[in-house]
């Protein structure tokens, strides 16, 4: 299966989409940020955009949020047009923004309370779905605690439930887990697929880690430079890239001729040169390979550091489409707060 040239996916009328993008673009003068990117998102389904910071993946999400206006091409979130009908797709999505936005002096409660009322949630129904969201993010034993005093991640679940307490259908989350630590971003993993199951929500994130998108999406589409290069399950994705295993390799002296001779062996379908002496090579049979790799170490009279196989990765999938790989960077934090409601009252 080839993703190369993909084709972008028409909006049917009346196909059950909860978000359909077509031919999208977004220009700030000269510079073209989204170069006509067209997906669609089926309800009920986590979808990501990953690709490296610069991509153009929260430019998307902030045409899709009606944050920023569409400069050509269209977007349909839930049936409704970000540009015509922007009043419609407000009230039905919910928006976790890149950066913790809610407001440290406030308790959790509190937080909550005021989104819900920026949304004209009547008191009966407001106090419900606080207590649903605080549940289903596990924070009901702070609500009252002031917002400052809890941990990242656990400020991370406030901005999640305050995204959710007006109800809505269609989640958007912008690098949801950026700045997290490797046990708080797995809790926010798993609270994300519990929620899916449980309320039944549509999902959009935006992410630069591999693994993320592997576990949570079941779809991902690879952005790069404004562009879209690839778009499938993780599966598919995978199974795009030439060679079915990656054996990872170190010589103990570098040379110039390493990355030719690799290319050489059988079954080898392409070397990726990470660092002095190391190297990543994709094959169609990993244990063969790893085989006559050592014999052509020992036959040449070199030593290898390291050797490892491993199945292809989405790593592999960006490198194949990109031709580089996608380091996890710190993303700057943004301003990216979700306006009101046209004369909703506090």
């Amino acid at each position: 299966m080839s993703f190369r040239h993909h084709k972008p996916e028409p909006m049917v009328e009346g196909t059950p989409l909860a978000i359909g993008v077509e031919n999208i673009v977004k220009r700030y003068g000269d510079f073209e940020a989204v170069k006509g990117i067209s997906f669609s998102v089926a309800e009920g389904e986590i979808f990501g955009l990953l690709g490296p910071n610069g991509a153009g993946k929260s430019t998307l999400i902030r045409m899709m949020t009606t944050l920023i206006p569409v400069t050509a091409g269209r977007a349909l979130v839930g049936g409704y047009d970000v540009t015509k009908d922007s009043d419609a797709v407000r009230r039905m999505i919910g928006v976790i923004p890149q950066a913790l936005t809610s407001d440290p002096d406030l308790t959790v409660e509190e937080n909550l309370s005021i989104y819900a009322k920026l949304y004209s949630v009547g008191r009966a129904e407001r106090e419900r779905n606080i207590q649903e969201v605080l549940e289903a993010v596990d924070l009901v034993k702070w609500r009252d605690a002031q917002t400052k005093t809890l941990s990242g991640g656990m400020r991370r679940r406030v901005e999640i439930a305050r995204g959710l307490v007006h109800n809505p259908s269609i989640f958007f989350l912008d690098e949801p887990t950026t700045g997290l630590d490797p046990v708080s971003r797995i809790a926010v993993w798993e609270m994300l697929n519990h929620l899916k199951k449980t309320r039944n929500l549509t999902m959009l994130l935006t992410t630069h880690y591999m693994e993320e998108a592997d576990r949570l999406c079941d779809r991902i589409a690879i952005v790069d430079h404004g562009k879209l290069v690839a778009l499938g399950t993780p599966v598919e994705l995978k199974q795009s890239v030439p060679g079915s295993n990656v054996v990872e390799v170190q010589f103990q002296r570098e040379d110039d001729t390493w990355k030719a001779r690799l290319e050489a062996l059988p079954d080898v379908t392409e070397v990726q040169s990470q660092s002095a002496g190391v190297y990543r090579v994709l094959t169609s049979n990993g244990s063969k390979t790893t085989t006559q790799l050592v014999e052509m170490a020992a036959g040449l009279g070199e030593q290898l550091t390291s050797l490892s196989v491993q199945n292809t990765s989405l790593d592999d999938v960006f490198v194949h489409y990109t031709g580089r790989q996608l380091r996890d960077e710190q993303v700057k934090p943004v301003n990216f707060v979700m306006p009101p409601r046209p004369g909703a009252q506090p």
